[in-house]
């Protein structure tokens, strides 16, 4: 198998990484737009806009980046980042920040509407030089060529397709990720596992990728087993980390499309959407990579099979028993969704490309079924 792979951002993780802001943005200019998310406490922003400051820059800060905000918020950020003459831009927040800071990071040379984004206008090779700060650690998309948004006039999820070497750093401080020590924290793990997985299953997967979120699943597994007694920080920070690095090298699938678009019709989060549609598409990579799903039962558990495609399903029951453990809903029948409205929304994810990279025929039939299994 042929494989092609690049890496270009700096990247530092650890405690108190945050603290390198300074010297990483220095490289890019003098003048640095933050996105922030309005969820992050008052603090962290101002201690970023100190750090930024202390190496003689000047730190432009927009902090109302909310997890219902539409993205033509990125049109807010570009016209400050231009009116400031800003060298750079900052996305510092969760996912939501993280997707609107990368437009605005497109847009803001070009001077483009996100509608034009969205509708595919293609783009020179000009963009600010973007820098993520993650505070709910990294995702599937983080270090891919392509990620997903919300088009706010369909409410349908659309791939953006943007230049490899966007990314100038990213810089994850697991000291920032506050939210692990929410009642709620399990469903971020297991969203994040549920990345890992479908990533080690698809079908552009190869040797590096493999390594990599081998790796991420045994450090997911751990976090799984002691979560009762709380979420290590380092931990899933690294184990986000390969995820994405291993996602990069392969390929996110039908799993994550679904996850997007079902979140953008849906109240409940991200991570819910996610973890609702972790059994249902485990069980389908169960029969379609039987070997890798295998090889996740064992992680999770000692399993006694006897033959791979009893280890295999072993997996997914594995799967749902850690769920119910930790009080992480596998449906999201409480939410009373439509079934006729969400069609259209899971036929949009069907066709993005990252589909064609799940290890299995994904019809218009099985998308339906798969709605109607967690609906």
């Amino acid at each position: 198998m042929d494989l092609s792979f690049r890496l270009n951002p700096e990247i530092l993780i650890g405690a108190d990484t945050l603290s390198m802001a300074g010297t990483v943005a220095t490289r890019y200019g003098r003048r640095i737009m933050v996105a922030a998310d309005h969820r992050l406490d008052a603090v962290s922003v101002t201690r970023l806009k100190e750090v930024l400051e202390d190496s003689g820059l000047s730190a432009i800060i927009f902090d109302g980046i909310e997890e219902n905000s539409s993205v033509e918020m990125a049109e807010n950020i570009v016209d400050l980042a231009n009116a400031a003459h800003c060298d750079a831009i900052i996305g510092f927040g969760g996912q939501k920040a993280q997707v609107i800071a990368r437009m605005a990071a497109i847009m803001s040379p070009m001077k483009i509407t996100a509608f034009e984004l969205l509708d595919g206008r293609s783009f020179e090779n000009k963009f600010l030089p973007f820098l993520s700060i993650p505070t709910e650690g990294t995702g599937a998309f983080s270090f891919t060529e392509h990620f997903l948004v919300v088009d706010p006039r369909t409410r349908l999820v659309k791939s953006i397709r943007f230049i490899d070497n966007l990314h100038a750093s990213v810089i994850i401080d697991c000291n920032l990720f506050k939210f692990l020590e929410d009642s709620n924290s399990a469903a971020f793990v297991f969203e994040g596992f549920f990345s890992a997985v479908e990533a080690y299953c698809s079908s552009a997967a190869n040797f590096l990728s493999d390594a990599l979120l081998e790796r991420a699943i045994n450090f997911y597994a751990k976090l799984i087993k002691g979560a009762a007694s709380g979420i290590n920080a380092e931990t899933f920070a690294q184990a986000g980390f390969l995820t994405s690095l291993g996602a990069s090298a392969s390929s996110p699938g039908i799993g994550s499309a679904l996850a997007a678009a079902i979140n953008a019709r849906c109240p409940a989060g991200k991570p819910l959407c996610a973890t609702a549609l972790f059994p249902v598409i485990a069980a389908r990579l169960s029969g379609a990579r039987p070997e890798k799903m295998a090889r996740v039962a064992s992680f999770l558990s000692n399993t006694k099979a006897t033959s791979v495609a009893e280890a295999a399903a072993a997996s997914v029951d594995a799967i749902k028993k850690s769920m119910d453990a930790l009080n992480v809903p596998s449906s999201l029948k409480e939410y009373n969704l439509s079934l006729d409205k969400m069609v259209a929304s899971a036929e949009a994810a069907r066709n993005l490309e990252i589909t064609a990279n799940s290890p299995w025929t994904v019809s218009e039939e099985e998308v339906f079924n798969i709605l109607k299994e967690i609906l």
